[in-house]
């Protein structure tokens, strides 16, 4: 490859490099670490067991960690992660139970439409672009709408997911997200940009997330290409 495109191109990435840490960076670490909080063993388990990658577990951990310090949950002791680096036909949903150590609940959750088929892609904190959006969420009150029994949500990551009130991004059952519609479609569902759950799910996980707990929403996307990365191009 001429020299001088190759300068070009790492140029071009380096940049995109450092605009992804400037955009993220209180939402991850370099160098992933187990939060002291949180026995290792049971962030072993996640990892090694329910295949949550080390990341979102990382930066879920610190997130609902600080805040906790900052007296920002009502429900300290619950924390949710969805993992959208995941295919929408495996369950990636995981509800924490982090005082006893337990996974309360792993299932299926939809993306949004535009976000991508089986894999999320694509991520938006806009009006109407029916995309997923990504980083933390403090749960808010519920309600009765057009999808039944609803929760909303408060984005919490200022450019990522702040306009989730007026995006109405809530959770709310869908019957699009059962392994039916996997089994028809190859894939669940898609909604306009919320975490839909199952029918069969959905009121039981609101009501123990409801009113103050923190989710987050991960996706490999928030972790930037490293200098380390850029060394291995041709």
């Amino acid at each position: 490859m001429n020299r001088y495109v190759l300068f070009i191109i790492l140029i071009v990435i380096s940049g995109i490099y450092l605009q992804g840490r400037q955009l993220h960076e209180d939402l991850y670490q370099e160098k992933i670490s187990f939060n002291d909080s949180i026995p290792i063993t049971f962030q072993e388990k996640l990892s090694n067991s329910y295949e949550i990658p080390l990341p979102a577990i990382s930066i879920a951990l610190n997130g609902f960690s600080d805040f906790k310090s900052q007296n920002l949950l009502k429900n300290d002791s619950l924390l949710t992660i969805i993992d959208f680096s995941a295919s929408s036909t495996e369950k990636r949903f995981f509800l924490l139970d982090l005082k006893n150590q337990k996974v309360l609940k792993q299932t299926l959750v939809a993306h949004g439409k535009n976000s991508g088929l089986d894999f999320a892609e694509s991520f938006s904190n806009k009006k109407r672009s029916r995309k997923s959006s990504l980083g933390f969420y403090v749960t808010g009150e519920t309600y009765e709408g057009k999808h039944g029994f609803s929760l909303r949500l408060d984005g919490m990551s200022k450019d990522l997911n702040d306009n989730a009130r007026k995006r109405a991004i809530v959770i709310h059952g869908a019957n699009y997200v059962n392994q039916d519609f996997i089994k028809a479609n190859g894939r669940i569902g898609r909604s306009f940009g919320c975490p839909a759950l199952s029918f069969d799910e959905a009121n039981e996980i609101i009501e123990l997330i409801k009113e103050g707990s923190c989710l987050f929403i991960y996706h490999s996307s928030l972790i930037p290409i490293s200098q380390k990365d850029l060394e291995k191009l041709p």
